[in-house]
């Protein structure tokens, strides 16, 4: 043997750095394939339990009676804003909308445990994520309607929110685009040594998606401060997750990417959390990406162009709905403590309905946007393609302007 292929056998020997990733694997002389169900299940983290009862008290978050409040107030304004614009879309008023409804723990618990400036890359039902941030009624009701207040200009299909004042991208369409766009962001926030995170939500029917595969490779490679907080619901659209993939869920995923890995219960806006909270800290801390899956159910159809009876029972659904909803658990914790009542609940309820119903009917007030705002914000100035489009779109106006009532839209 010649010195140096002696050199690299006895090197590889004593470290296994040519043969194996890094890790405190062994070399054995026995064949044996690693079976899928060796390993037990990922535990369920959770504060409370369904009645609402505090199960260990050291995992109580401790939070003020204020803090609370708002939690559950804001999660109920999610609610009765989603009732009004699905309704509005079923009487033809807006062209679709996707509820949020039994999600609503997984928006708040993980919104409240970020700092202001934190960036947030949203699927497509993180409304409460942006509403919990401050996000005005009257900019979601003029973002659905597409009317002349809406910040995107009316460019973009209903419940596409983004706020660059409130760190929150605006949602794309196209499934699990943002967690390689959230990698690329944290690593900038790490390189700049800014006191931020990233966090990224996502279903687990994103996580088949190749770009989730890619996010999570580079986040962990990297070494970046984000958080990717996975709502799974149950289904991708009307796929269900026993048909979406084989192992166990989609926390287990983490380690093979050298993640920190935790999976909580989702209706638990506590343990959602005490999870978010800690994973931001330490992602912050230590640069490095955690992955969070909010085990929840999805109460609503997909969208206002699905029809879930077609792939699940209506007894199912009002399990979810009447027995493990966060809203109704939060209530539970609220009420035991002497913090809510059924007064203070219908004086509420009443009351969110009647703020809601006045954004509703302003937005549906306000004109359309001006169409010259279709030509802007790609180029700091108009291209000539851009001009020819313009000026084809004003001489069909005019041309055939019975059909386009302009008095609608804003000059």
């Amino acid at each position: 043997m010649k010195k140096d292929e002696s050199w690299i056998e006895t090197c590889c020997e004593e470290s296994l750095c040519l043969l194996r990733p890094p890790s405190s694997a062994e070399f054995v002389d026995n064949l044996e394939f690693i079976q899928p169900n060796v390993i037990s299940g990922i535990p369920i983290y959770r504060v409370m339990d369904r009645q609402g009862n505090i199960i260990n008290p050291s995992q109580d978050p401790q939070l003020s009676k204020e803090t609370v409040l708002n939690f559950y107030q804001k999660m109920t304004m999610l609610n009765t804003m989603d009732r009004i614009l699905y309704e509005s879309q079923r009487q033809g008023r807006i062209s679709f909308y996707m509820t949020n409804y039994g999600e609503e723990g997984t928006h708040v618990g993980s919104a409240a445990a970020l700092d202001p400036t934190d960036l947030v890359f949203g699927q497509y039902r993180e409304a409460g994520v942006l509403m919990y941030r401050g996000f005005p009624l009257d900019l979601f009701m003029a973002q659905c309607y597409a009317n002349a207040d809406d910040l995107g200009k009316g460019r973009q299909m209903p419940v596409h929110y983004g706020s660059r004042d409130l760190n929150f991208v605006t949602i794309s369409s196209p499934l699990a685009t943002q967690i390689p766009q959230a990698a690329g962001a944290a690593y900038a926030v790490k390189r700049e040594n800014a006191n931020r995170a990233v966090i990224c939500y996502f279903g687990e029917g994103a996580a088949s998606e190749g770009d989730a595969h890619a996010g999570f490779n580079f986040s962990a490679t990297l070494e970046c401060p984000l958080i990717f907080f996975c709502r799974n619901n149950g289904y991708a659209i009307s796929t269900p997750t026993n048909e979406q993939y084989r192992g166990d869920g989609i926390a287990a995923r983490g380690p093979g990417y050298g993640m920190l890995s935790i999976r909580v219960d989702g209706n638990d806006v506590f343990a959602v959390y005490n999870a978010t909270k800690e994973a931001r800290r330490r992602a912050v801390a230590e640069n490095q990406p955690f992955l969070i899956e909010a085990m929840t159910y999805r109460i609503g159809h997909h969208s206002t162009s699905d029809d879930s009876s077609a792939y699940r029972s209506v007894d199912e659904v009002n399990y979810w709905d009447k027995q493990d909803h966060p809203i109704s658990r939060l209530r539970h914790y609220m009420t035991a403590r002497g913090w809510w009542s059924e007064d203070d609940e219908r004086t509420w309820r009443k009351q969110s309905r009647k703020t809601v119903m006045e954004a509703f009917e302003k937005a549906e007030r306000r004109l359309k946007p001006n169409p010259e705002l279709m030509f802007t914000d790609v180029y700091e100035e108009m291209t000539p393609n851009l001009n020819k489009q313009r000026e084809a779109l004003w001489r069909h106006v005019q041309q055939y302007k019975e059909h386009y009532p302009l008095d609608l839209y804003d000059k």
